[in-house]
C-alpha cells in the first residue's frame, strides 16, 4: 500500500467512525434490543460477578427460550468473547454505560474490517474499487447501523477477515512465514467462537488455499492443520455446552420458517423469501435501489482474480442456508455485507473502466455520484427509524427500579422481549409464562404488565398494585 492509500483509509476511517457515533449513548431499546440487550446482560454480569467465560449468564430466568426452566439465567449461544471485551473496559473505566463500550466494540472492529475490505480489493482489482468498496462499508446506513450495536456480528466478521488477511500473506510469501499461518488459525478460530456463522466464509479461504496450490492441496498440510486448530476450539464449546441444556436457546426456526401472526411459517425458497431479503432488505435497506445496478455489474464482471467473487459466494450461502432468520431478523444480514459491499465496489470500478472509453467524464462522474447519493438518501429512509426506541419504556423501567430493589425477581409481560428487563436492572420472567400461583412459588415477586384486563384480574385476587397509570401497571404478588 502506498502514501495515497493510507491518506484514502485515513479519511474514510474518521467518516466510519463519525457516522457509527450517531446516537452512541442512546438507551439499548432501539431496533432488536431485545437481541441486543441479552448480549449486554452477559457483560454486566461479568463487570458484577467476574468473567467467567464458561458459565455466561443474562436476565432471563425462565424455559422460554430453551424449554428448560433456567433459575441461574446460563446463556449458551456464541463463546461470550465479545462481551468479555467491553465488560472488562467497564468494569476498569466505568466512564460511560455498559452499553456504550458494547457499541464501541463493535465499531473498533467494524474500523478493521473496513481496512481489510480497503486492502483485499486493492490488491484484487484496483484503488477505485478499494476506495468504493471501503466507502461504502464505511457511510452507508444500513451498513453503519450493523456495525454499531451491542451484538457479535461484526467483531466475528472483522476477525474472521482478519484471518483471511493472514493466510492471504502466507500463501502470498510461499509459506515462509508460519507466523502468518498461525495467527490466521487464531484469528478463524476466534471468529467461529463469536458467532459460528462466519464459517461460511471458510469457503473463500478455501478458495485461496486452491488458488495457491492447486492440484497439490490434498498433499499439503497447511488446509488439514488449518481445519482442524480452527474448528477444535468451537467444537470443544459446543459439546461443553451440552451439559447446561437450559442456558441453549432452540434455534431450528433459523433455518426454514419466519414466525407471524398465523404462527411460524415455511420460507425456504418462497417468494416471499426472495422479496424480503433481495427486495426489501438488499435492494432497498443496504443499497438504497440505485447502488443495485452497480453489484450486478460487479457480480457477473470478468476478472483475472475471483476472490472478490469468493467471498460474496460465501456471503449468499449463508443467506440462502439461514432463510428464515434472514426473513426474520435484519441484523442476520450483518453477516453477508463484506460481500456485499467489495462487489459493489468492484461494479463502479468496472463501470470507470467503459467510461473511460465511451461516456464523457464530465457526464459521468456527476452521474456517479448523483446515484451514490441518492441510493444513501434512499438507504437513510428506510434505515433511521432503526435508532429510535420507546422512551416510555425507559420511565416504567426507572419506575421498576424505584418500587423494587435489584435482588426482587419480577415479571414483564412484554412476549418474550427482556429489553425491560435489561433497562429495569432486574432479572426475571420476559413474560407471563405460567399462572401466578407457580410464578409465586419460582420465587418472582412483582408482574408489570401494560394489559389492562390483566391487571384488573390481578387486583380482583387480592394482589396489591404499587403503581398504576394509562401504560402499565407494577403488581405485588408477594
Amino acid at each position: 500500500m502506498k502514501k495515497n492509500d493510507l491518506l484514502i483509509l485515513l479519511i474514510i476511517t474518521v467518516l466510519a467512525i463519525a457516522f457509527r457515533l450517531y446516537k452512541i449513548d442512546t438507551p439499548l431499546a432501539d431496533l432488536h434490543s431485545w437481541r441486543q440487550v441479552d448480549t449486554a446482560a452477559v457483560a454486566r454480569n461479568f463487570a458484577r460477578d467476574g468473567v467467567n467465560l464458561l458459565e455466561p449468564r443474562y436476565d432471563d430466568l425462565t424455559s422460554i427460550e430453551s424449554g428448560i426452566e433456567n433459575p441461574k439465567g446460563y446463556r449458551f449461544v456464541e463463546f461470550p468473547i465479545y462481551n468479555a471485551i467491553f465488560a472488562v473496559f467497564y468494569k476498569y473505566l466505568p466512564i460511560v454505560p455498559i452499553e456504550v463500550y458494547g457499541r464501541l466494540t463493535s465499531i473498533f472492529f467494524s474500523v478493521i474490517l473496513i481496512w481489510i475490505i480497503y486492502y483485499f480489493a486493492l490488491k484484487e482489482h484496483s484503488r477505485t474499487a478499494a476506495f468504493f468498496s471501503s466507502l461504502i462499508y464505511a457511510v452507508f446506513p444500513f451498513f453503519v447501523f450493523f456495525s454499531r450495536v451491542v451484538l457479535p456480528e461484526t467483531t466475528a466478521l472483522s476477525t474472521m477477515f482478519i484471518a483471511m488477511f493472514f493466510i492471504y500473506l502466507y500463501l502470498k510469501k510461499s509459506n515462509s512465514n508460519h507466523v502468518y499461518l498461525v495467527l490466521s488459525i487464531l484469528f478463524y478460530a476466534s471468529s467461529i467462537l463469536i458467532k459460528p456463522t462466519t464459517i461460511f466464509y471458510s469457503l473463500a479461504i478455501a478458495y485461496l488455499f486452491i488458488v495457491s496450490y492447486k492440484f497439490e492441496i490434498f498433499k499439503k498440510w497447511q488446509p488439514y492443520v488449518f481445519v482442524l486448530l480452527g474448528l477444535i476450539p468451537f467444537i470443544a464449546w459446543r459439546w461443553y455446552i451440552q451439559q447446561y441444556p437450559e442456558g441453549i436457546p432452540a434455534s431450528d426456526l433459523l433455518f426454514m420458517y419466519v414466525n407471524t401472526f398465523e404462527g411460524p411459517k415455511n420460507i425456504f425458497f418462497r417468494p416471499a423469501f426472495f422479496r424480503w431479503i433481495f427486495m426489501e432488505r438488499i435492494g432497498i435497506g443496504v443499497f438504497g435501489i440505485y447502488l443495485v445496478s452497480f453489484f450486478i455489474i460487479g457480480t457477473f464482471s470478468k476478472t483475472k482474480k475471483y476472490l472478490l467473487h469468493a467471498i460474496l459466494l460465501s456471503s449468499f450461502v449463508y443467506l440462502f442456508t439461514f432463510q428464515g432468520g434472514n426473513v426474520q431478523h435484519e441484523y442476520y444480514q450483518t453477516i453477508a455485507l463484506p460481500g456485499l459491499a467489495l462487489i459493489t465496489g468492484l461494479g463502479i470500478a468496472q463501470i470507470g473502466k467503459i467510461s473511460s472509453t465511451y461516456i464523457n467524464k464530465f457526464f459521468f462522474y456527476p452521474a456517479l455520484v448523483s446515484v451514490l447519493v441518492l441510493s444513501f438518501f434512499f438507504s437513510y429512509y428506510r434505515v433511521k427509524d432503526y435508532y429510535n426506541y420507546p422512551q416510555d419504556l425507559v420511565q416504567i423501567a426507572k419506575l421498576i427500579m424505584t418500587f423494587t430493589r435489584p435482588q426482587d425477581k419480577i415479571v414483564t409481560d412484554r412476549i418474550g422481549d427482556t429489553t425491560l428487563l435489561y433497562l429495569a436492572d432486574r432479572k426475571g420472567a420476559p413474560a407471563v409464562y405460567k399462572e401466578v400461583g407457580e410464578l409465586i412459588q419460582l420465587g418472582y415477586s412483582y408482574i408489570v404488565t401494560d394489559k389492562k384486563d390483566f391487571a384488573s384480574n390481578l387486583k380482583t385476587q387480592g394482589y396489591n398494585v404499587l403503581f398504576e397509570n394509562d401504560q402499565f401497571s407494577l403488581v405485588k404478588i408477594q
